[in-house]
């Protein structure tokens, strides 16, 4: 992974650059931030060209801009009594669709750069899920590896008493990303709850089933992001049906991408986490992956261990170096650099589609596109998730429980839509089979006709 980001790309429009000179100046050494956003400014210049309005009401400013920033201490004792203090943040980033809407992030590298890159990105991503959602993100610098269950309660509760004031079903609805997942959201909602003394389901998203979660929520992300690629190879007359696919990661999204791929007729063959790479060409076992991830919160070391066979772990290897025909990375930003991208391309990948949020710096990006690669952008390819928060909100709101095939079903309709309404777009503006461009503009469109519809909110 290298730190290329949107300083080392090309110039902009002079109508953008400006709009990205004072976004770096007043966000000063928050790199991931400023790439996100120049990757959705580069490819804005056909739009404002055909709706000037944009440019004179200074729509790309005021989105470039978080409607509020929140930034709190969150202090906590461990085990021993030692008493730590971590960071604490929610950007609310645009509600123009609806209440600000995105997951919280509890990792050691949050910082407020990597919240608001995934803000932003979470504006547009919601957009194109046609549900009622603005976009926002939170999350903190604690890292939960290694901490027992009651560490993460007092961390949890502690962020929730000052988190709790800044939210609400029709004001911010957080949702689950690295690091918070069922257990960590569970004891958010009771300290919500404790506090607030109201029993408001719709405050949070990814909870678990039994206290008002949704079927498939858990497994959206990566089931839509399978759905997602698999909707790309059919727009070229293919399918993933007896192809190698490689998925970096092995969390939440990567295991359910994972499983729908295989659903789908495909053959995942290699997956990774902070110790490796594990190659397995016969096919990754899901079963046996869910049980050393998410069970035991084991490493991949012991699933190559468990498997037997050709599995094979590499420890400290790529996983884009495996060849494949169809990648996903599903772990984390600007974990695909131009290198790996050039590796893919010389072993016949033919479909990218991102499980993770920017996990492709813009070298990679660029690449693909140059290689006529089908690239699916996260906004696009991972929306799956929170579109199925959307629905977990509708269900919680009607005291309302639907199936897991039911569910499945609206998700099925949600990606499918999505890829329609990018393919459509990117052709629209002269770029057929640029998801890219289709994903950011149909996005954009949308957010900005609703901001001047609102009196530019």
């Amino acid at each position: 992974m290298t730190d290329t980001v949107a300083v080392d790309s090309p110039p902009l429009d002079h109508r953008l650059q400006g709009v990205y000179d004072t976004l770096q100046r007043r966000n000063p050494g928050e790199k991931e931030f400023h790439q996100a956003v120049h990757e959705v400014l580069e490819i804005l210049v056909p739009v404002v060209a055909r709706r000037p309005e944009y440019i004179d009401a200074k729509l790309l400013e005021r989105i470039c801009e978080p409607e509020r920033q929140i930034i709190f201490r969150v202090p906590w004792s461990d085990d021993s009594g030692e008493v730590h203090v971590n960071r604490g943040y929610r950007v609310e980033f645009n509600s123009a669709l609806g209440p600000y809407k995105g997951g919280l992030r509890f990792h050691p590298n949050v910082s407020a750069s990597i919240v608001k890159f995934l803000g932003f990105e979470q504006i547009f991503k919601n957009a194109l899920t046609g549900m009622p959602i603005g976009g926002g993100k939170g999350g903190a610098d604690f890292d939960p590896k290694g901490r027992s269950d009651a560490e993460i309660m007092r961390f949890c509760q502690s962020f929730m008493t000052e988190l709790q004031r800044h939210i609400g079903e029709y004001t911010d609805v957080p949702a689950g990303d690295i690091g918070v997942g069922e257990r960590e959201l569970g004891y958010l909602f009771g300290q919500y709850k404790r506090i607030n003394n109201r029993y408001e389901s719709g405050v949070l998203t990814g909870k678990g089933i039994g206290w008002g979660g949704a079927r498939v929520r858990k497994e959206a992300t990566g089931y839509g992001t399978a759905y997602f690629v698999g909707e790309m190879l059919a727009a070229t007359g293919s399918s993933l049906d007896g192809r190698d696919v490689v998925v970096s990661g092995s969390g939440n999204v990567a295991i359910y991408a994972a499983e729908k791929v295989q659903q789908l007729g495909g053959r995942v063959v290699a997956c990774s986490d902070s110790t490796g790479v594990v190659h397995d060409p016969d096919g990754i076992d899901v079963a046996l992956l869910k049980q050393v991830k998410e069970v035991e919160r084991a490493r991949l070391t012991v699933y190559a261990e468990r498997r037997g066979g050709r599995a094979r772990h590499e420890d400290g290897a790529s996983v884009w170096h495996v060849p494949c025909t169809v990648a996903l990375p599903c772990a984390t930003q600007n974990e695909l650099d131009g290198d790996a991208a050039k590796a893919l391309i010389d072993n016949g990948v033919v479909a990218v589609a991102e499980g993770a949020n920017m996990p492709c710096t813009p070298d990679a990006v660029r690449a693909f596109r140059a290689a006529g690669i089908a690239f699916g952008p996260g906004k696009a390819a991972n929306a799956g998730g929170v579109a199925t928060s959307a629905l977990e909100m509708q269900q919680n709101a009607s005291r309302d429980r639907w199936s897991f095939e039911h569910t499945e079903e609206r998700l099925v309709q949600i990606m499918r839509d999505i890829h329609a309404d990018c393919y459509a777009t990117a052709d629209e503006y002269g770029m057929p089979g640029d998801y890219v461009a289709g994903a950011n503009i149909a996005g954009f469109v949308r957010v900005a006709d609703a901001m001047l519809a609102l009196g530019l909110v």
